[in-house]
C-alpha cells in the first residue's frame, strides 16, 4: 500500500510574513500537500498576489489578512477571522520577524523593544490565539515558530545583537509552549533557518566577502536555495511528526555545529 506521509490534505495553516520571501516558499510547499492557505502579512497588495497565485498553482483554498502582529486586538480578529471562514485551525507557521543591524553601542532602546514586539512576541500572540481559540478545542495542532541560528549562537558578520536575544528567545519560547501545550496534543517546535537565497538577499550573499565567509564557516560552503527549507516545514506540519515536539531543528548548512 502506497502512503502519502506528508499529506495535509484539507488542513488549514496560518504563515505569518507571507507576502515575500520564506514565508511564501513555505506556504507553497504546504499547499502542495494540500492544505489550504491563510496568509498574513502587512501589505495587502503582495498577499493577495500571493494568495492568488497560489490558488492558481495548487488549487486550494485560500485567505489573505492584513495583520500588524504587534497588535493583539487585530491578532485576534484575524483568527477570528480564520476560524468564521475554515471553523478549523490546524498549522501554524510563525514567520513574520525583522531584523535591527548596528553596533550593540550603537543599538537604540525602540530598535530592541521592536524586535522582540515583533519577533517574540508576535510569535506568541499567534500562537496564543490559535491555541486558545482553535487548537486546544480541537486536541490538535502544529505550531512552527521560525527562529535562526542567530538564535543559537552569536556572529561577527552582521551585529544584531536584538536579533540575537529575540530569536533565542523564540527558541525557549518554542520549548516552554511545547511542554505546556503537549496535553492537548499540540507539537511546537522551531526551525532555526541559516542565511538562505532570496530576492532580497542574493546581491549580498553573492558578494565576495559572504562567498568567503561561507566557505570559512558552513560546511557545505554555500547558503541555503529556495525550496530547501520545505521539506522541513512539511515534515513538522503533517502528522508523521507525532511525536517529535520541542526541538530546535537548525537549517543552516551545518552552521552551528561548529
Amino acid at each position: 500500500m502506497v502512503k502519502n506521509y506528508f499529506d495535509l490534505t484539507g488542513q488549514v495553516a496560518i504563515v505569518t510574513g507571507c507576502s515575500t520571501g520564506l514565508g511564501v516558499q513555505m506556504a507553497k510547499a504546504l499547499a502542495n500537500q494540500g492544505a489550504n492557505i491563510v496568509a498574513i502579512a502587512r501589505r495587502k497588495d503582495k498577499l493577495e498576489e500571493v494568495c492568488a497565485q497560489i490558488e492558481k498553482d495548487f488549487g486550494v483554498k485560500t485567505l489573505s489578512i492584513p495583520c500588524d502582529i504587534t497588535d493583539t486586538d487585530k491578532v485576534n480578529a484575524a483568527v477570528d477571522l480564520v476560524m468564521e471562514k475554515f471553523g478549523r485551525i490546524d498549522i501554524l507557521i510563525n514567520n513574520a520577524g525583522t531584523g535591527a543591524v548596528a553596533p550593540a553601542e550603537d543599538i537604540t532602546d525602540e530598535q530592541f523593544n521592536n524586535e522582540i514586539n515583533i519577533d517574540m512576541f508576535g510569535s506568541f500572540r499567534l500562537a496564543r490565539a490559535c491555541a486558545k481559540k482553535a487548537m486546544i478545542p480541537a486536541k490538535y495542532g502544529r505550531i512552527i515558530n521560525i527562529a535562526s541560528m542567530y538564535g543559537l549562537v552569536g556572529n561577527k558578520v552582521a551585529p544584531c545583537s536584538p536579533y540575537h536575544a529575540a530569536k533565542g528567545g523564540v527558541v525557549n519560547l518554542t520549548r516552554g509552549l511545547a511542554a505546556e501545550w503537549g496535553k492537548y496534543n499540540i507539537n511546537v517546535n522551531a526551525i532555526c533557518p541559516g542565511y538562505f537565497y532570496s530576492p532580497l538577499t542574493k546581491e549580498t550573499l553573492d558578494s565576495d566577502f559572504f562567498q568567503q565567509n561561507a566557505q570559512t564557516m558552513i560546511p557545505l560552503s554555500r547558503y541555503g536555495n529556495e525550496g530547501e527549507l520545505d521539506t522541513t516545514a512539511i515534515f513538522l506540519s503533517s502528522k508523521a511528526s507525532s511525536y517529535v515536539t520541542g526541538v530546535i531543528l537548525p537549517v543552516d548548512g551545518g552552521y552551528t555545529c561548529m
